[in-house]
């Protein structure tokens, strides 16, 4: 079980030797969760509840134990859909700071997990009339566990424009824990894998507005996904935390 003695982690880790991403220097830790209780934290989290490409998200889906997240996918029938994922997405706004998770995605071609800030509406679902940007600190496609994107959007003012993003190259995604992580500042956006920069992107050249972090998988076609592989179903994207940090 996990603890929030940050000196009993450092001594764990230590003696296990496991590698673990540090923010970058002058941040604080401000918000997080590290999933120690029995069920997810609701004065923290709204649930994602909408239907899109081959999943409908169900809050039955989300679940809290041994200190991980579980969004757990499935095949079944859900309003017009064949497949069920899930999603969670935080109740509180951030802006500028580092934003960081641990986590797996689930093994299998057909589930689009992802690591991803922006505004919502509160239904599940995002709110472009509210939202400047959509920042994409990891968006995997399981038909591709070697790798995932970085993508920075700006959505308002419109037309939307893409204002950079790149393909990351990986081990496994689904066989272990990675640490992924973005630092938003008014000048950059860095992001990062396992503590390494993997992409900077010049922020001053869209508009910023406060953002809520995602976490979410759901049955799609995106990354050329022909279809869904039933053979490793049920499964889940596993998260160990995710964090906030402001600068000191």
């Amino acid at each position: 079980m996990k603890t929030k003695s940050s000196l009993i982690i450092a001594v764990a880790v230590a003696l296990s030797g496991i590698a673990v991403a540090e923010p970058p220097a002058g941040y604080t830790l401000k918000w997080s969760d590290e999933f120690d209780g029995a069920a997810l934290d609701a004065a923290k989290w709204n649930f994602r509840t909408d239907s899109k490409h081959w999943s409908t998200q169900k809050p039955e889906n989300v679940s809290v134990a041994d200190g991980m997240l579980r969004l757990n996918v499935k095949k079944e029938d859900a309003g017009d859909k064949h497949y069920t994922g899930a999603g969670v997405i935080s109740k509180q706004t951030f802006k500028y700071g580092y934003y960081e998770s641990r986590f797996k995605v689930p093994p299998g071609a057909g589930w689009h997990t992802s690591f991803w800030l922006q505004t919502h509406d509160g239904s599940g679902g995002t709110d472009p009339k509210a939202t400047a940007q959509e920042l994409d600190v990891c968006e995997n496609d399981s038909v591709n566990p070697l790798g995932y994107g970085v993508n920075t959007h700006r959505w308002n003012p419109k037309p939307h424009v893409g204002m950079g993003g790149k393909g990351v190259k990986t081990p496994d995604l689904s066989k272990d824990f990675h640490v992924f992580g973005c630092e938003f500042t008014p000048e950059a956006v860095k992001y990062f894998f396992d503590d390494k920069v993997v992409l900077t992107v010049d922020a001053t050249k869209f508009p910023h507005s406060d953002q809520h972090i995602w976490l979410t998988t759901i049955a799609s076609s995106l990354g050329k996904t022909k279809a869904v592989d039933d053979s490793k179903l049920p499964a889940a994207a596993v998260y160990d935390y995710v964090r906030f940090y402001e600068k000191k």
